[in-house]
């Protein structure tokens, strides 16, 4: 016996075989997730369902970012769903960032923002991490520093600081998120940075730039002359 009822065992061989044939662009994002929650659920009609999270989650990065917590509040997911969604979006996740990493930041500032806003912008809380360069500028460490509330995220100057010494760090990229969606920066976020970027002088460390992350785009406090 099929393990799917003929009904849905058609459509999805027929969003299998567009998948193949037509690549990523082939299929709509709530066809993509109806495929991988019939993955994991079985002899079932799964496009409400997707269309349910999408709508819930504000499309698919808000999806793919989302909570385990806030996923399971909705009817009919369970862990083995979360887990096939989370595993799509490490597994994205990893070749962005492997793209950064191919060569020096700098000379491949597209990338890394690629990689910064399918990370941060679809989160609900303001989340702080640093970059860490070598002396060529190619990215040794990327690390998360603090998670915050809404509206903001402890960066503390003699944490990102120590942890630069630690790791031999020559140069930093600090990196946040807004989560209204506007980019841009505070009054807050301009002056830590001057702070962080003070303190690295005298020890070798420069302070390439703060980019701040949200819906609506990117601000760099470089491109706008705040450091």
């Amino acid at each position: 016996m099929s393990d799917e009822a003929p009904d849905n065992s058609g459509h999805r061989a027929r969003l299998r075989k567009r998948l193949f044939e037509g690549g990523p662009e082939a299929l709509l994002d709530h066809e993509l997730v109806e495929y991988l929650l019939a993955l994991t659920i079985p002899r079932k009609d799964t496009k409400p369902l997707a269309k349910t999270l999408l709508k819930e989650f504000g499309g698919l990065p808000g999806l793919l970012a989302a909570d385990a917590e806030a996923m399971l509040r909705i009817e009919g997911v369970k862990d083995t769903q979360i887990a096939a969604l989370k595993a799509v979006h490490a597994a994205a996740l990893r070749l962005l960032q492997a793209r950064v990493r191919e060569q020096p930041v700098l000379a491949n500032w597209q990338a890394l923002l690629d990689y910064l806003r399918a990370d941060m912008a679809p989160h609900a809380i303001e989340r702080v991490r640093v970059l860490h360069l070598n002396t060529r500028n190619m990215l040794i460490r990327d690390e998360l520093m603090n998670e915050g509330s809404i509206d903001e995220a402890p960066l503390y100057v003699r944490q990102v600081i120590a942890r630069a010494l630690h790791l031999g760090s020559a140069a930093l990229i600090l990196v946040h998120n807004h989560p209204s969606g506007d980019p841009s920066p505070s009054r807050a976020d301009i002056d830590v940075t001057r702070r962080v970027a003070e303190a690295g002088k005298p020890l070798g460390i420069v302070v390439h730039d703060h980019i701040i992350i949200g819906s609506e785009g990117h601000a760099s406090l470089r491109a706008k002359g705040l450091i």
